[in-house]
């Protein structure tokens, strides 16, 4: 089976690897210079396969889930990231969105970590959405869409608790879980349409927020021309982005370049799409040239396995 923990969580690394050096440039520049491999320096000065904050906190709840699900466990280790400790590529944060920051700082205050997470309309950047992806597996199985929804939204609360954010990984977790159980794009983008919208009606969601997510619910995102696909650190458009470039790609490496290549916040919407891009193609898709380089593969592959044996146990994944 190919939609394995490894394909997703290392589809995420290397999307985000691939982004970090052009991190900022623009579309106009990177359509001169197109990224079409790993690079090395760049906006950070990085060397090639190095990671940023997406993957660490991603790795940061890969590896809470290991031991089951625990919130104070999960702000836990997204305070060791922050202070250096864990999951760094390279032992230093080099990269960290303010509203992320913020919230850790909260956690290490010793609030409770579902009231951590920013929660006006202005702290809707992408912190939550580019970690969310572990979730999927965990949740798999979970037949009562209200418990996945609640777990989805405890944990972006951790750094992101407004209901945009909230209902962005809500989305994209549903739309994960139905490639994890072999559906192709396209019955996996209208079975997530469809469950999302009637999910909302019966909770009586703020009618003008749900309006926020239509170009990906009631449109096709995927029909949209390049020019009206934004690449910014907004929440709503990291998901836009990411289901336009892996709807409208044929490989993994054709769906995280096409992220990449979008400029501004190149290494989120890298992660962000690789992650579902690792989901689809399996972990053979992706170029062994790119996994060779990446930083702290084995210990990445290690974590992986460790989740899906914990997983397997506990029946949430087969």
């Amino acid at each position: 089976m190919k939609n394995t923990v490894k394909a997703g969580i290392f589809g995420i690394c290397i999307g985000d690897a691939l982004g970090v050096p052009v991190e900022f440039r623009s579309r106009e520049q990177l359509k001169r210079s197109p990224v079409t491999t790993m690079r090395s320096m760049g906006s950070h000065r990085q060397p090639a396969g190095t990671w940023s904050d997406d993957s660490s906190l991603t790795l940061c709840l890969t590896d809470s889930l290991c031991k089951g699900y625990d919130l104070e466990d999960m702000a836990l280790k997204f305070l060791q990231w922050y202070n250096e400790e864990i999951w760094t590529p390279y032992g230093r944060v080099f990269d960290i969105g303010i509203a992320t920051s913020q919230a850790i700082q909260r956690i290490g205050k010793g609030i409770v970590p579902t009231l951590c997470g920013g929660y006006s309309e202005f702290d809707n950047g992408n912190g939550s959405l580019m970690r969310i992806l572990p979730l999927a597996f965990y949740l798999k199985d979970e037949e009562n869409i209200e418990s996945l929804y609640q777990t989805v939204k405890e944990v972006s609360s951790i750094t992101h608790g407004h209901f945009r954010s909230v209902f962005a990984c809500f989305v994209y977790v549903v739309f994960a879980i139905e490639l994890i159980k072999g559906k192709n794009k396209k019955e996996a983008y209208i079975y997530t349409q469809r469950m999302a919208l009637e999910f909302a009606e019966s909770q009586r969601f703020n009618p003008k927020e749900i309006q926020l997510f239509a170009r990906i619910l009631c449109n096709d995102i995927s029909q949209y021309p390049e020019n009206e696909i934004s690449s910014s650190g907004y929440v709503l458009h990291s998901l836009e982005a990411s289901l336009w470039c892996f709807l409208n790609s044929g490989s993994y490496s054709e769906s995280v370049l096409k992220a990449v290549n979008l400029g501004e916040d190149t290494d989120t919407t890298g992660a962000i799409t690789g992650g579902l891009a690792g989901l689809y193609y399996g972990f053979e898709g992706i170029p062994e040239e790119w996994i060779e380089v990446l930083a702290r593969k084995e210990d990445i592959e290690k974590l992986c396995r460790k989740l899906k044996d914990q997983l397997m146990k506990s029946k949430h994944y087969e």
